[in-house]
């Protein structure tokens, strides 16, 4: 697991400071789990990287000079572990991160992250199909719910409908605990 960064997607202040914005939201232990994951992670030493969503949209939380931009203090960068800013789904898209894991011979991902169903799957799902090993984590990923076509569909249906959307095809899903068990 050397050669396996953990990717840290989106886990911003801004998730918790405007519940009107998002709605009802899944797994409210997804950031104890990816803290849980980093402490791992830098105990033996082993890369991680920061990725942070910079909205463009006037309305949302995350844009830059709101608090809600911000990383969560539980997985906050330390001093050397690299971040990257995005301000689209995909964290490859507009950043060196390919590179950046390239570079280094990293071929394997960890991921964990905020939502399941935008940013997390979509740059899921561009790893996969640069070639990376990727491992994404159901218990450190988190949705909100959604209305499409006048139909409600609940946090925990659209993040059980991603993970099964992307499992087997662009990554392999496992838990927190299935993850900790392998060292």
């Amino acid at each position: 697991m050397s050669q396996t960064a953990l990717l840290i997607i989106d886990v911003q202040k801004g998730f918790d400071t405007d519940p009107d914005y998002w709605g009802k939201r899944n797994n409210p232990q997804a950031e104890e789990n990816m803290a849980r994951l980093l402490a791992e992670w830098r105990k033996h030493n082993r890369p991680v990287i920061h990725v942070q969503h910079m909205s463009d949209n006037p309305k949302s939380p995350l844009r830059p000079g709101q608090l809600g931009n911000d990383l969560k203090d539980e997985v906050a960068p330390l001093a050397g572990e690299p971040l990257f800013t995005k301000t689209v789904n995909s964290a490859f898209i507009g950043t060196t991160l390919e590179t950046h894991l390239k570079e280094n011979q990293i071929k394997s991902l960890v991921i964990v992250g905020l939502t399941t169903d935008h940013c997390v799957s979509t740059t899921t799902r561009m790893a996969g199909n640069l070639g990376f090993n990727v491992t994404l984590v159901s218990d450190g990923t988190a949705t909100f719910e959604r209305t499409y076509a006048g139909k409600y569909h609940s946090a925990e249906d659209m993040h059980q409908l991603h993970l099964a959307s992307l499992d087997g095809e662009f990554c392999t899903v496992m838990t927190t605990q299935q993850i900790l068990g392998q060292d």
